[in-house]
């Protein structure tokens, strides 16, 4: 998938040498985090990002010519075990994840906007306590997933007094459904169908 970069951004993607980073931003119930790759505090985006080091990690990103949804798993190791609870209070399915690629220069300072490398909603978090300490990694759904899921909606008024209450473009609907209607000329006894 084509994605928008700045120039310095492409400059440092084509160059010799590469310097990744991994920028996280995971919504939970009391508001979103914002994690990188790294180790200590970075400001990007209007954000402290907080590094993780290697207590986190992100599973493989794919992506292909096919138009199909691909899952991220997102990993978090070293919780303490007594914060557990407090860390599934906070979990909800369905709220809104992102990765961002960032790219670093020589000297350590982080190139204009990384690209987000994946964008879709958390799923069930799976956990692993051993002894004291606790691994929690957390699927993530693309968000083309929700091209398999029905659309529960009808051509009814009902369906339509939802949205738009006092609307009567669809009062007649259920009327006209074993209506027979005469396209082009009018019924009679010799032609009539």
């Amino acid at each position: 998938m084509p994605r928008a970069m700045t120039a310095g951004y492409l400059a440092a993607i084509q160059s010799a040498s590469l310097r990744p980073a991994l920028f996280v931003e995971a919504h939970f119930t009391s508001g979103p985090i914002h994690v990188w790759s790294g180790v200590g505090p970075i400001v990007w985006g209007g954000h402290t990002w907080t590094g993780l080091g290697s207590l986190g990690s992100v599973s493989t990103i794919d992506e292909s010519a096919t138009v199909e949804a691909k899952g991220i798993t997102l990993t978090l190791s070293g919780i303490d075990s007594a914060l557990l609870t407090g860390v599934l209070d906070e979990f909800q399915v369905g709220l809104p994840v992102v990765v961002s690629l960032g790219l670093f220069d020589a000297v350590g300072a982080l190139i204009a906007d990384p690209v987000a490398s994946f964008v879709g909603e958390m799923d069930q978090p799976t956990l692993d306590v051993t002894g004291t300490s606790a691994t929690i990694a957390i699927n993530c759904e693309s968000r083309l997933l929700e091209l398999n899921v029905a659309v529960d909606r009808r051509y009814t008024n009902e369906d339509q007094q939802r949205d738009y209450p006092g609307d009567r473009g669809f009062e007649f609907v259920n009327s006209i459904q074993e209506a027979q209607i005469y396209w082009g000329r009018t019924p009679s006894s010799v032609n009539n169908l």
